[in-house]
């Protein structure tokens, strides 16, 4: 175990969920009597010179950059939970979708319809809004110019913003970051709609490194599995029922439809 006197985290995550990810820091923080500065990343885990030399002890992170970085430095990483949120659609499961959507005037009422259309996603590397929708198209429609135009926006909430503002015609969004974001910005869900949802994937984990001990890992998926008060508040305020032991195994779907993807050369 590397000593140190305060732990370092990061969210790789939308920055939406940032307060959230900053209670349930706050918790540990109460629970086990330990020091955690915790910070929004500023680029992708895979290219994160700390996450590379193992200077980050817990992590908010995407279940795709998740199973891609064990290709890059095996056994560092160890999911410890994962959220299950409260709505129906989510059956009690730590599970999350990308939801497909196109501006709520808009004429669009099915999948089908966006052929041709301008499609905006927030970062090449994204599970919910690239891959899930590039692994779609490769089963379900014509792989090869589906969309005109596949614009980069750089986060879901530009993506959000642009589909409003018309400058593209749809996005896939992660279905937790667009409750949140309907939930800070009312309007927003009277100007988008929700044209169609793609398969539900295992919900991004929090992970802790290796580095930090068999010990301090299992106090802090204990103490998350049981919240107090505090926390329990926040986490009903983001709609988060519970969290959840979860492990790698739980991430083998996402990694094959991302191999998937990339053994057929599909691009958007």
């Amino acid at each position: 175990m590397r000593q140190s006197s305060k732990l370092f985290a990061v969210s790789y995550l939308a920055p939406n969920w940032f307060p959230f990810y900053q209670m349930v820091v706050d918790y540990l923080e109460r629970a086990l009597s330990i020091d955690i500065q915790l910070i929004q990343a500023t680029c992708d885990p895979l290219n994160d010179p700390l996450l590379l030399q193992d200077q980050i002890d817990l992590a908010f992170i995407c279940g795709l950059p998740l199973v891609r970085y064990q290709h890059i430095v095996p056994g560092q990483l160890q999911p410890i939970v994962a959220p299950i949120m409260q709505a129906d659609r989510y059956q009690n499961r730590p599970i999350y979708c990308a939801d497909v959507i196109v501006h709520a005037n808009s004429q669009f009422r099915t999948f089908a319809d966006l052929r041709d259309t301008i499609v905006c996603y927030n970062d090449p590397g994204s599970n919910s809004g690239y891959y899930l929708l590039c692994h779609y198209l490769w089963k379900h429609h014509d792989p090869t110019h589906f969309f005109s135009q596949a614009l980069p926006s750089g986060s879901h909430q530009n993506s959000m913003r642009w589909v409003i503002e018309g400058k593209a015609d749809c996005a896939a969004i992660d279905s937790t970051v667009l409750d949140q974001e309907f939930r800070l910005f009312p309007q927003f869900a009277e100007q988008l709609k929700i044209l169609t949802s793609l398969p539900f994937c295992t919900i991004p984990p929090l992970v802790m490194a290796q580095h930090l001990g068999v010990d301090l890992i299992h106090q802090c998926q204990s103490a998350l599995l049981q919240p107090d008060c505090t926390l329990q508040e926040a986490m009903s305020a983001m709609q988060v029922q519970c969290y959840t032991a979860v492990t790698l195994d739980d991430y083998d779907m996402i990694a094959k439809l991302y191999t998937e993807v990339v053994a057929a050369g599909y691009k958007l």
